[in-house]
């Protein structure tokens, strides 16, 4: 007995096998990834760390040398490349085997740089080194302007901080969000040379008087027990914790005299409320602006984040104060929609094309109705066998 006789002399076994396998297609549909293309690269993590001040050759020798070290030999690690430029950043971009979890791949990673940590300078260590899972292309890019120039672009750049990149991060399927062309706000201290070598100072000194007296403390609380006061309440000590105004950081002491002089940051430098870095700058159609560059969490379905990133900025940008809009600048999913509809058409088209030759040649519309029914079984069920061997569905429009 044939294999095909198997199932036509037990048609409710084969109906309920039918069923079953459309089920399965149906529902491993909802969960199949689509991204701009198909998943043919490795999986990647990348490690940042920050050294302000450095040159590109300083943070290879003394921050990339230490990680790459340590990262090195990885389980399931393929090759990695670094960058570092001249504004201090590193990049470290580490690719993993095809199959390779990135969950557990992100947490090896984690595992050697807090090998390598103790090596690292201090600055480094503070600013912390990261580790994250990401994909290597950018799934959307949102552009913060003001029309008429109400606002600069380092107010716009701290509105999308403060007001939009959290909410953002937060959607399903969103890896990272980066600020792009800007910086945030920061107390910037530029330095008079003559002034600072006048009293002898360096800028080392100057930056230890900064974290000495720049620090958020613990002021403790008044009357608690086992004090032998009688007083029935404790008091909490409020502090003003750390420096917000120019002003106040003007007020920090670098050196003290025997002869009671003080030297004060505001007697050796100027002392203002700026960006962080003016390295970079970015432009809409010759207008200030700021980009949120929107990275996509590997094995998301990209055309539902993009869906979900827009109803939010929509909700967002009825909360912006008047003179700031937004415009969505780079959206790869446009084409990947396309991509959907040509391929739901083409199905359609199919189907269509094989029911006319199935009833052409079997001149019959009762006989010709397995095999038409047979048409959306095996195209469902198909979904099923691409979610269990991790295609995604961009792999139908290779056929």
């Amino acid at each position: 007995m044939g294999f095909t006789h198997f199932f036509v002399d037990r048609p409710i076994f084969a109906a309920v096998l039918s069923i079953f396998i459309t089920l399965m297609g149906a529902l491993a549909y909802r969960s199949l990834p689509v991204s701009q293309y198909p998943e043919v690269a490795p999986p990647t993590v990348q490690v940042r760390a920050a050294y302000p001040g450095a040159s590109a050759e300083v943070v290879a020798d003394s921050v990339a040398a230490p990680l790459e070290q340590e990262i090195n030999g990885v389980e399931n690690m393929l090759y990695m490349h670094s960058q570092s430029t001249g504004d201090g950043n590193l990049s470290i971009t580490v690719t993993f085997a095809l199959g390779t979890d990135l969950d557990d791949a992100q947490v090896q990673v984690q595992n050697r740089i807090a090998l390598a940590e103790p090596h690292l300078p201090e600055a480094v260590r503070r600013l912390g080194v990261s580790a994250q899972k990401n994909s290597p292309d950018i799934l959307m890019v949102v552009n913060l302007y003001s029309p008429e120039e109400t606002y600069d672009r380092l107010y716009i750049a701290n509105y999308a901080v403060l007001r939009l990149r959290d909410t953002l991060a937060r959607i399903d399927g969103v890896g990272r969000v980066r600020l792009l062309g800007a910086s945030e706000y920061a107390m910037r201290v530029w330095l008079d040379p003559d002034r600072v070598d006048a009293v002898g100072l360096t800028a080392g000194d100057v930056v230890r008087a900064l974290r000495s007296q720049n620090l958020q403390v613990a002021a403790g609380v008044m009357n608690q027990p086992p004090g032998s006061s009688p007083e029935a309440f404790e008091i909490g000590v409020q502090t003003q914790g750390r420096l917000i105004r120019p002003e106040e950081f003007g007020e920090v002491v670098i050196r003290s005299t025997r002869d009671g002089g003080i030297v004060r940051l505001r007697d050796v430098a100027r002392i203002e409320l700026g960006a962080q870095s003016y390295s970079t700058s970015g432009y809409l159609r010759r207008q200030s602006a700021v980009a949120l560059a929107i990275d996509q969490r590997p094995g998301t379905n990209a055309l539902a984040t993009a869906s979900k990133l827009k109803t939010t900025m929509e909700q967002l940008a009825q909360q912006f104060p008047q003179g700031l809009s937004y415009e969505i600048g780079y959206n790869p999913t446009e084409f990947v929609q396309a991509s959907v509809d040509a391929v739901i058409v083409t199905i359609f088209e199919a189907i269509a094309l094989v029911v006319l030759v199935v009833i052409v040649f079997l001149q019959n519309l009762r006989t010709a109705l397995i095999p038409i029914l047979a048409i959306p079984v095996s195209l469902v069920g198909t979904f099923a066998v691409m979610s269990a061997f991790g295609f995604s569905l961009n792999n139908l429009t290779l056929f």
